[in-house]
């Protein structure tokens, strides 16, 4: 394989020093050390994947390191987000993240944008950098990274995990030749998913969990590509995806070959967000009672919804909450009045009486922890026959953000 970068100047006594274990390598020696040191790589997502990406690739001696995250430090994150500390919540990732590197290795030069990456800026940002790694956990945000990728010629390492298992691959429309001087076949992350999943078919690491140390494992392959590229060794994993599962500890490869039709990517789709059937936000509707921009009859607020518990309990209003979480999930927090009825249940229609029994002639409420399993499960009821039903915008996070914040987030 070529080598992405090329090499920079002569290294310090002081680099020599640090990377000596890098130099004793035949592979790597002085030139692919001086290559890690020219390239700049651009790493999205400060969080699980992220956050071992940018250590091996600060520690390895990457010159640029490019951080796209755009949220702050939670208390949750730090159950597997380790290049953030105790001290570091409130703080915005980039800062965390920046300085976490600093500490370790201060020839890094870190480059902090703190931004959502959309189709505005997207093109402007990955544009200044040799290598893209994608630690992101929603389909929009991989497409429009992908596309964007394809349309600038740049390798992109891509990441994911959720429970107990993760996936590895590389994407690149235009690779570079290898050592025999054959080009291989331009693989995208549309030639694996081709279209997106429904919406609520796969759940976020926030909504399904996430064992920490399975992004070690991901991450640490991550970035192992990104340094086999720059200095141009070994066998990259374009057309083959690697997995992992933790329980049975095993790793497995197996090949991705290009969807037939797929067509090269000219120009960035118009809405990501709409392609991936992202759930629209609320807007105000009538009644005094506000919501975000976006909203449809499908969906109710946090505020909305005390105010129908509290007439419920003057038996003012006939409704019943159902909450489409799973058990661990209503163990840590519940919206009080609500039942549990988790979304498989609903799959497969074994709540269906349930639910008609528990409405006698009210309207369903759903809700979830954030509003995209109770969406599903919308659809769900409204073909079962429950015309009326909504669900929460925002799920039981929102009720914890606007009604009541002593309860915990997770």
């Amino acid at each position: 394989m070529i080598a992405l970068v090329d090499p920079a100047a002569e290294l310090s006594v002081e680099e020599i020093r640090r990377y000596s274990r890098h130099l004793l390598l035949p592979e790597v020696s002085g030139v692919g050390q001086r290559r890690l040191k020219n390239a700049a790589v651009l790493v999205i997502g400060a969080g699980g994947l992220g956050s071992p990406v940018l250590m091996y690739l600060a520690a390895a001696g990457v010159g640029t390191i490019g951080i796209v995250d755009d949220d702050v430090v939670e208390e949750s994150n730090l159950q597997r987000q380790v290049i953030h500390g105790q001290s570091d919540l409130g703080r915005p990732k980039v800062d965390s993240a920046e300085q976490a590197i600093a500490e370790l290795n201060p020839h890094v030069r870190v480059v902090r944008h703190r931004v959502r990456l959309d189709r505005s800026n997207v093109l402007e940002v990955l544009g200044g950098y040799q290598l893209v790694l994608d630690g992101t956990d929603n389909f929009a945000t991989r497409y429009l990274v992908d596309d964007a990728c394809a349309i600038l010629g740049l390798p992109l390492v891509w990441g994911s995990v959720l429970r107990f298992d993760g996936q590895v691959s590389l994407f690149w429309s235009a690779p570079l030749p290898d050592a025999a001087g054959v080009v291989p076949e331009p693989m995208t992350y549309r030639d694996l998913h081709p279209t997106p999943p429904p919406p609520g078919s796969v759940p976020s690491c926030a909504e399904g969990g996430v064992l920490g140390v399975v992004c070690a494992a991901i991450g640490s392959v991550m970035a192992t590509e990104a340094v086999k590229l720059i200095c141009g060794i070994g066998e990259p994993l374009l057309g083959r995806l690697t997995i992992f599962d933790a329980l049975a500890m095993s790793w497995r490869t197996i090949r991705v070959r290009p969807a037939a039709d797929r067509q090269p990517v000219r120009e960035l789709l118009a809405d990501y967000d709409a392609f991936c059937s992202v759930p629209a936000v609320p807007v105000v509707i009538e009644d005094g009672v506000t919501l975000e921009d976006g909203a449809t009859s499908d969906t109710i607020t946090a505020a909305e919804l005390a105010l129908r518990l509290r007439r419920r309990e003057r038996g003012e209003d006939k409704f019943v909450l159902v909450d489409v979480r799973e058990p661990g999930e209503w163990e840590i927090v519940r919206i009080p009045g609500a039942v549990l009825i988790p979304l498989d249940r609903l799959r497969d229609g074994r709540a269906s009486a349930e639910l008609t029994a528990a409405t006698d002639g009210g309207q369903l409420v759903l809700h979830c922890k954030s509003g995209g399993r109770s969406a599903q499960a919308l659809q769900l009821a409204r073909a079962a026959g429950f015309a009326d039903a909504v669900h929460l915008e925002g799920g039981v996070l929102a009720w914890i953000d606007q009604v009541d914040p002593g309860q915990p987030r997770y």
